[in-house]
């Protein structure tokens, strides 16, 4: 309904432009035919009275025609001598407009219904003559009808086809949406993953088509993404549920009870990634949401041996337990790789407050530093959440967190501060 509204709407603007045009082009037409036949008339009547003129002369003192007894020519044409008519006879419907053109003495042009008619003065010593002619414009006003009639009737056949053109020609530009929305109904039918692929763009719909296909590519890669992140999430979730079956499993062949401290480390295992994955979901960057970065920094690091050098009165536009749930995968990752120390420092930058999680194990390499993120990149047993759903995560909420290559184990996490979000 929106395509065929669209064709419609475009169609009556075409048409509408070609009346407009056509409208113009008759009138413009009709003004100048008008204004030839005019002056074919006027010239005409012009030789019919130079030709009566060259016929009068003066004889024994009286002004008379050299030719005469026409009766045709009396009819059209009429000589009047010191005031008096002495060729033709003036019908009754004219006699006063041409006495009137007589008695004026000048050259002068009028028109009575459908006739015109000219009054000319001849120049004979010791005499007033005037000669008056008349020209029929019937056949003229019947040429001006039959033009005017014959334009309407083409301008009426060029507007048709004016609509006629406008709407094949969108048709056929309108074409290749039908069929993407034909392709998209089949999609939702059949699965995902294909597209439009339209070649090289035409026009603009074709424009539009590849633009689709590139949002498509983004849609799909967020949709790997997110089963990336689901199998991620189910894998570092199973980690601590299958220790606990475990460790359950040799209680009972051993017949001894399950041992506390093992329990607790793989249930705060456990704990750790539901809270993760709960606060990050919760947390959303927005203008009241703020804390103060040392406190939740100490949060982090609660029970573990870090040292910590953040500066104070610091605040970040993240809720606490969001930093707490970036920075304590990060920071059990540097404890697992760690020789003997692992230290967190922070610094305020234009971009926002940094935090760096560092160890002096033996760090990233170089040559796989930019894959650290990915899911399934692992240099050891794992826990936590691990890098790839840290980042993922992270990224979710506008914090910025990259791995660095520089002989030691650096994570780099950059929150936003509510100077940079405003």
């Amino acid at each position: 309904m929106g395509v065929t509204g669209f064709r419609g709407r475009v169609v009556a603007l075409a048409v509408l432009i070609a009346t407009a045009v056509v409208a113009v082009l008759v009138v413009v037409s009709h003004v100048l035919l008008s204004q030839v036949t005019d002056a074919d008339a006027n010239a005409l009547a012009h030789t019919r009275a130079e030709a009566v003129a060259a016929n009068v002369v003066v004889r024994g003192g009286h002004v008379v025609l050299i030719e005469g007894g026409n009766e045709a020519l009396d009819t059209v044409s009429w000589v009047y001598a010191d005031g008096h008519l002495i060729d033709g006879l003036v019908p009754d419907g004219l006699l006063g407009r041409v006495d009137a053109l007589v008695g004026s003495g000048q050259s002068r042009t009028t028109t009575v219904g459908s006739h015109l008619l000219y009054a000319r003065p001849i120049g004979l010593q010791g005499h007033h003559v005037m000669a008056v002619v008349r020209v029929d414009l019937t056949p003229y006003e019947t040429s001006e009808q039959r033009s005017l009639t014959m334009s309407l009737m083409l301008g009426g056949v060029v507007i048709l086809l004016a609509g006629v053109v406008a709407y094949v020609v969108v048709g056929r530009a309108l074409r290749v949406v039908h069929d993407m929305a034909a392709l998209a109904d089949d999609w939702s039918d059949h699965g995902r993953g294909r597209r439009f692929d339209l070649g090289d763009p035409r026009d603009e719909f074709g424009e539009l088509g590849r633009t689709l296909d590139r949002l498509l590519d983004r849609v799909d890669n967020a949709l790997a993404d997110e089963r990336r992140l689901t199998d991620e999430i189910a894998h570092e979730l199973r980690t601590p549920l299958t220790a606990l079956r475990g460790e359950a499993q040799l209680a009972q062949l051993s017949g001894h009870r399950l041992a506390p401290e093992s329990v607790l480390t793989e249930v705060d295992r456990l704990n750790t990634a539901i809270t993760t994955i709960l606060g990050s979901a919760r947390s959303r960057i927005d203008g009241d949401t703020c804390c103060d970065l040392t406190a939740a920094a100490r949060q982090a690091i609660a029970g573990r041996s870090i040292d910590l050098a953040v500066p104070s009165d610091v605040d970040v536009a993240v809720a606490e337990e969001f930093v707490v749930a970036v920075l304590s995968p990060l920071l059990e990752n540097g404890l697992r790789h760690a020789r003997s120390r692992v230290w967190v420092t922070g610094r305020v930058e234009p971009q926002g407050a940094v935090i760096d999680v560092l160890d002096d194990g033996p760090g990233f390499d170089p040559a796989e530093v930019d894959r650290v993120f990915e899911a399934g990149v692992t240099s050891g047993g794992g826990h936590g959440l691990g890098l790839a759903v840290v980042k993922r995560l992270a990224a979710s909420a506008g914090v910025a967190v990259r791995a660095i290559a520089d002989g030691r184990g650096r994570v780099e996490v950059t929150f936003p501060t509510p100077e940079a979000v405003a």
